[in-house]
């Protein structure tokens, strides 16, 4: 569990711990997934075979990841666990992971709740790239040597731009790594949904389909014209909160099936935001500082038990930082054109407040490549500026 200290530093970042369901009779969207409550269902005396159960089983089936402390040291460094400084880090792993769960195992996916579950071979494969070591793809070493140019530094908090720009930069790295006929490590490409001046400097991003279909091909190493697709997208939606005109289109995005949900929190306190209810967003909270798990294919009885959560926490989505990521995770081209004509429609209903729009070309976006190692200047590195206060 979390130490006293901890505790008390997520309460006053992320305010009063709000745990189980803020409404008992209003929808819950959990990564495009509906369950419809009524007051019966939410009280305490549901069973096994009810929508709150279903909701329940659902959020702790995906994918947690925290602090961890006892890992051989970051670098050159001395840290050998990342509390207080790696939670932006840890809730990209979330996403990042719950993408790869998704195109492994599919949407209705669940964890086994048997006493004595068998992992299946893909959940551990899910898994495995996020152990906390240079050997692991996905770690928080490797996205920290990746990301120096955007900020990322062992004991040092960065932003959900620059983290986005960090798995950008290490999926290419990676796949240069990897020859055609071995993709299963790494088996989605990643498009960072950018506007007409890269960084944090507002305005809505503009998703290029053109831009989208060319980090398939170059992922795909011109083998294919379309790949499965990971979209993030940086936002500013406010100056110190996010704006309330926001927040309407925000939560419709948890409606679209290709939901990966949302990176964000308050500056020094990221979490991943995957449901909302009302106003109000559920959370997979990365602040509990647990030791380190080493998993893999070869080790089925391996205890997976700390990368999920049973509880339900929930946080006002008008008491977020502005700065966020949206997720999005398309397995196919048909999902990514559904995608664009959700994302179209939302805009045109944001009464001039979108969260981004989609255009099928453009000359003034400039196209950062998914496999081209691009580095911004020094001026829009201190835009992403959310540090540990």
């Amino acid at each position: 569990m979390a130490s006293g200290a901890i505790k008390r530093f997520q309460d006053r970042v992320l305010g009063p711990n709000r745990i189980g369901l803020p409404s008992t009779t209003s929808d819950v969207w959990l990564l495009g997934v509906c369950y419809k409550l009524s007051e019966d269902e939410a009280s305490e005396e549901t069973d096994d075979g009810s929508v709150v159960a279903a909701l329940k089983h659902d959020f702790s089936s995906k994918i947690l990841m925290t602090y961890r402390k006892g890992f051989e040291p970051i670098k050159e460094t001395t840290y050998t666990s990342d509390v207080n400084w790696g939670c932006m880090i840890r809730s990209s792993q979330m996403l990042f992971a719950q993408a790869l769960l998704f195109h492994r195992l599919g949407r209705c996916w669940r964890l086994n709740k048997s006493e004595q579950p068998e992992p299946e071979q893909e959940y551990l494969e899910t898994l495995a790239p996020f152990g906390d070591s240079e050997a692991s793809a996905f770690s928080i070493h490797n996205l920290i040597l990746v990301g120096e140019s955007y900020g990322l530094a062992a004991g040092s908090w960065v932003g959900p731009y620059a983290i986005c720009r960090s798995w950008e930069s290490l999926v290419c790295k990676k796949r240069k790594q990897t020859d055609s006929k071995h993709q299963t490590l790494l088996p989605i490409a990643i498009h960072i949904v950018s506007g007409s001046e890269d960084g944090e400097r507002g305005g809505a991003p503009v998703l290029c389909i053109e831009d989208a279909t060319k980090s398939c091909v170059e992922f795909s190493k011109g083998e294919d014209e379309w790949t499965p697709l990971l979209l993030l997208v940086p936002l500013v939606l406010g100056v110190d909160r996010v704006n309330p005109r926001y927040i309407p289109s925000l939560k419709a995005t948890f409606t679209f099936p290709q939901s990966l949900g949302v990176l964000g929190g308050k500056p020094g306190a990221s979490t991943y935001i995957v449901g909302v209810q009302d106003d109000n967003g559920f959370y997979l909270d990365p602040h509990e500082v647990q030791q380190m798990v080493t998993v893999n294919k070869e080790t089925p009885d391996v205890d997976t038990s700390s990368y999920h959560c049973n509880v339900l926490r929930y946080v006002p989505l008008e008491s977020l930082d502005p700065s966020l990521a949206l997720g999005f995770y398309c397995r196919d081209k048909c999902d990514f054109d559904d995608l664009c004509l959700r994302a179209s429609k939302l805009a045109e209903e944001s009464k001039g407040a979108p969260l981004f729009t989609v255009t099928q070309t453009h000359s003034l976006v400039s196209h950062h490549s998914s496999c081209e190692f691009v580095e911004d200047t020094e001026e829009e590195r201190e835009e992403d500026d959310w540090q540990l206060l």
